[in-house]
């Protein structure tokens, strides 16, 4: 029955090989559950291929699930330049890209949620939307990491609207000021959270040509508005 499927789903005790033969049994919620845990859902890398094949998906939770199926590679030299940020010592560098290069989309998984600070600043720039929220997911993220691919332009907008939706990590101020200052951070996004900041970095962001016209204008009058509030008695 599906909503067996869905609770066991649910239920991180439940044995994830005895979750693939249900895949077609899962709704979208059951599949968004898993999805949630790619760390558990990768344990068992026939369960992503059964359940992109399953019709219950939604088109975002199938473009996720088909980039395990297709198990696009990576190339080293898609990440020469963030692997010099993330590892001064060439070496150890060259050593790192080539570890990554030569992992399949479950094992970049694995890594994302399971490995160390360096691989996961490369890993959060990986071609594949899956493998970016692993990286989002490991119970090893610090919040100076989140702060940090925040502000990064160089990450994909998917990452930064996970960020902005991830109550845990909006609680810091800081989360949200970069994702503010971030040209590369979704319009809505960097709009909804223009009232949080304070006026100096307000005050900032007027000024700041990089952002969007529209945020730079709206944060004036946000300015404005602030200076010209009648006073309470």
């Amino acid at each position: 029955m599906p909503g067996i499927a869905d609770a066991l789903a649910r239920n991180w005790a439940s044995p994830v090989e005895a979750l693939t033969p249900l895949a077609p049994l899962l709704s979208s919620n059951g599949i968004q559950s898993l999805l949630d845990n790619l760390d558990r859902l990768t344990t068992d890398p026939e369960l992503g291929v059964a359940l992109s094949e399953t019709s219950a998906a939604t088109p975002d939770q199938q473009e996720l699930l088909q980039e395990i199926k297709a198990d696009k590679p990576i190339e080293p030299k898609d990440l020469e330049d963030v692997a010099q940020e993330a590892e001064p010592d060439v070496k150890k560098r060259q050593t790192l890209l080539q570890k990554i290069a030569g992992m399949n989309v479950v094992q970049r998984i694995q890594r994302a949620v399971k490995g160390g600070r360096e691989e996961r600043l490369l890993l959060i720039r990986d071609p594949n939307k899956i493998v970016q929220r692993a990286v989002l997911q490991s119970p090893r993220l610090t919040d100076l990491e989140v702060e940090s691919f925040a502000a990064m332009a160089n990450v994909s907008q998917e990452v930064l609207r996970i960020i902005s939706s991830n109550r845990v990590f909006m609680k810091s101020y800081v989360v949200a000021k970069n994702l503010t200052k971030n040209p590369k951070t979704p319009l809505d996004v960097s709009l909804h959270l223009l009232p949080r900041l304070t006026p100096n970095d307000l005050k900032f962001l007027t000024g700041n040509k990089n952002i969007p016209e529209t945020l730079r204008t709206t944060a004036l009058k946000l300015q404005r508005s602030r200076t010209t509030r009648p006073r309470s008695d």
